[in-house]
């Protein structure tokens, strides 16, 4: 991996102020809004408070949605050309895709360190492990969605559909029980969309898998959608990249 190219890369993205404010800013203030102002915020849950049930899933918003366009734009850039630039250079392709990752996760890592700091100045309480945990399975779990971004940016080959892509997630992120509770024949149907397994897996530390309705989700639940989703992203990825070098 090339560390010179990964920083050029990094500053090209940190520049990029109006996607910075919607990947870091904007999760970090939807917290502000729906965590730390209202009522319930002290009540107990789990192994800690509603505050941090809350802070966890805006975390959980704002790193999926920086995977999802940097995965979206390195497959862009890969369909219009620049992977045959690249060619030219002795840059290999698994070094290319390690810069990638390592750009993904790190800047998914910024509103998740905001969000987090917020939440610990502002009255979000629960257990050390977790905060730990919950704050590594955040990373570690939006990496499905670069696949999602890929996927969309193979298929498409626009900035504008990433672009969309990451605007789905709102949707998804009101279905996964990250922005308003859900219950009865909703929350059932919420089980088995994308963002849904990755919110519930990352608050399990919390929540040990009880949601606001009362019911309780058993671990292998969320486990299974997370792997579920990140086989279909990742097979019609790799589909839709073949067919891309065979039309070549």
């Amino acid at each position: 991996m090339n560390a010179t190219f990964t920083l050029l890369e990094m500053r090209r993205i940190t520049r990029d102020w109006a996607g910075m404010f919607f990947t870091a800013v904007l999760p970090a203030f939807f917290y502000l809004i729906f965590g730390s102002t209202v009522d319930a915020k002290s009540a107990d849950i789990g192994n800690g408070n509603v505050a941090m049930y809350v802070m966890i899933s805006m975390a959980a918003y704002g790193a999926v949605t920086a995977t999802t366009s940097i995965g979206g734009n390195a497959a862009v850039e890969r369909v219009q050309g620049w992977g045959r630039q690249l060619g030219l250079t002795p840059l290999a392709d698994s070094s290319y895709i390690a810069m990638k990752a390592l750009i993904a996760m790190t800047v998914a890592a910024v509103p998740i360190l905001l969000t987090y700091v917020l939440g610990a100045i502002t009255g979000a309480k629960g257990s050390a492990a977790a905060w730990a945990l919950s704050a590594a399975l955040v990373l570690l779990g939006s990496s499905v969605f670069a696949l999602y971004g890929l996927l969309i940016g193979t298929a498409f080959r626009s900035e504008a559909a990433v672009g969309a892509a990451a605007g789905t997630l709102v949707i998804f992120a009101f279905l996964g029980n990250l922005f308003i509770p859900l219950s009865g024949a909703l929350l059932s149907f919420a089980k088995l969309t994308p963002l849904y397994g990755y919110a519930a897996l990352a608050r399990y530390p919390l929540t040990e898998g009880f949601l606001p309705d009362g019911s309780r989700d058993p671990l292998w639940l969320p486990v299974a959608n997370v792997v579920g989703w990140a086989l279909v992203f990742g097979v019609l990825a790799t589909v839709l990249v073949r067919r891309g070098r065979e039309r070549q």
